[in-house]
Parts: structure tokens; sequence; C-alpha cells
């Protein structure tokens, strides 16, 4: 055997194996560009404020959320008041004004289902294994003129989302996936940028999202971020009717909205 052209070989196989990178290499990267898995896991409660638009309507949001899963959440639009709160355990209540419906009723199906997963404050790829999902580095690829960065998540469920993180800053640029709604599954992408730092871990401060880049139908302007706020735990029980709406002229009816969330 000729020794010195299998050490050449050798040699040549050596950067491609430093390179070389699997999902959860990528998954640590992306965890410590937020901050690390010791801050995320320090936060035990949060509140997010901003003002949340809908083609040409928009208003005041606010979103608590507090460990385990519990979730608040009331956005105004038109002088009319949307609910949705989550319990962290099994039980979740909506209104919907725009659609007549002053009285926050109990969730069942996609839309219960929906809650108790927008809850998860950390996001899906936190504790991925202890939470049954599955990741998968799908390689890079380009979002516009970034170099990207993509990562498959299969949820315990089936549900497949796709994370587009900036090859650079490791910051997520992207997240596609489909929503159920009303017994039919959507497609959508949520675009994240305007990144600050707030108790030393990265938040997007504006998320736009819709069926595709060219039909964005939702955008999310982060105004303040509170880590650990001290909450009322009857935020998170069956809320009380709205107040009746004043008399307005509407000129949409916004459907119901996703928390914000710069969480991978």
């Amino acid at each position: 055997m000729n020794t010195k052209a299998l050490g050449l070989a050798l040699l040549w196989l050596l950067p491609t194996a430093a390179v070389a990178q699997t999902a959860d290499d990528l998954l640590a990267k992306v965890l410590a560009a937020r901050g690390g898995l010791e801050k995320i896991h320090g936060v035990k409660s949060e509140r997010v404020t901003g003002h949340i638009t809908f083609g040409e309507v928009s208003g005041p949001f606010v979103v608590e959320f507090q460990r385990p899963l519990r979730m608040h959440m009331h956005f105004t639009v038109q002088n009319m008041t949307m609910v949705r709160v989550y319990d962290g355990k099994s039980a979740g209540w909506a209104n919907n004004p725009f659609a007549g419906k002053m009285n926050p009723d109990p969730m069942t199906g996609d839309e219960l289902k929906n809650i108790s997963e927008e809850s998860d404050f950390d996001g899906p790829l936190v504790d991925y294994k202890e939470k049954g999902n599955q990741i998968e580095l799908e390689g890079k690829d380009k979002l516009k003129d970034r170099e990207v960065w993509r990562l498959k998540l299969t949820t315990k469920n089936g549900d497949v989302r796709h994370y587009l993180f900036d090859a650079d800053s490791y910051l997520l640029l992207k997240w596609e996936g489909k929503r159920k709604y009303e017994g039919q599954e959507l497609p959508v992408e949520s675009y994240f940028s305007d990144y600050r730092d707030v108790g030393g871990m990265k938040f997007a401060f504006a998320i736009d999202s819709g069926s595709s880049a060219n039909e964005i139908s939702q955008k999310i302007s982060v105004e303040k971020i509170e880590l650990n706020p001290q909450l009322d735990d009857a935020e998170f029980g069956k809320p009380a009717t709205p107040a009746p709406p004043a008399p307005s002229t509407p000129n949409a009816a916004p459907a119901p909205a996703s928390p914000p969330s710069s969480r991978s």
C-alpha cells in the first residue's frame, strides 16, 4: 500500500470532518445566540406589548406567559377586544367579537391544540427531545441575499415546520409551516427582524406573517418585553365578557391571531 498516498487522502478528509454539522450542533449555536439555555430556563414569566396590524386596521396587544404553559392575550381593533387564554393544563377560552361572539367560550379541537403550543414561550426547539419532537438539518439555503441554515422540526403530533437561521448570527429569520383554523390547514410564513437585547437575550421586535412573502396579512410591532414580571394567577382562568364596543364603522374583520413570538 502506498502510505504516502493514503496519508494525503486522509488529509483531504480532515477539513470535511471539521466543518460537518449536525442538527444538534446547529441548535446549540441557535440557543447560544438567543442568550443560552440558562437564561432561557431562567425566564419564569413574560409580558409582551405592542401593536398588531391586519391589512389597513391595527390596534394594541398585550400577551402574558407564565410557566408552565400559561398564556393570556388580548388585542383591541376598531373598539373591539379579542381575548385568548390558556390555563396551562387543558382548558382555554376565546371570544371573537369580529364575528359577533362577545362571550369567551371554551376552546376545543384545533384551537385548543394551537394555543397549548403557543403558550410554550420557550418554543418547540428548546428541550425538543423531552417534548417528543424531532429535528433534522436540511442544509444551507438562501433567503434573499442572506445565507441561512434550514432546520426541520417534526412535532410529537406529526406537524412539520421549517426554521431558517442566519448563517452568521444564528438568529431566526423565517418560519414556515401550517396552521389549522376552522377545519382548514393553511400555509403560514413568518419573518423575524429588528432583534434587540432584553436581559441578555435576543428577541425579534418585528414579525410579519402571511401565506407567502408576497401576501403578508399580519404585522406585529413589539414595543416592550418584560422578563419575570409579577403576574396575577387569575389572568389564566376563564375571562370575563369584554364590554360592548362603542359604535364604529368596521373596515375589516381580522382572523384570530397567534401571539407574538421570536422563539425558535
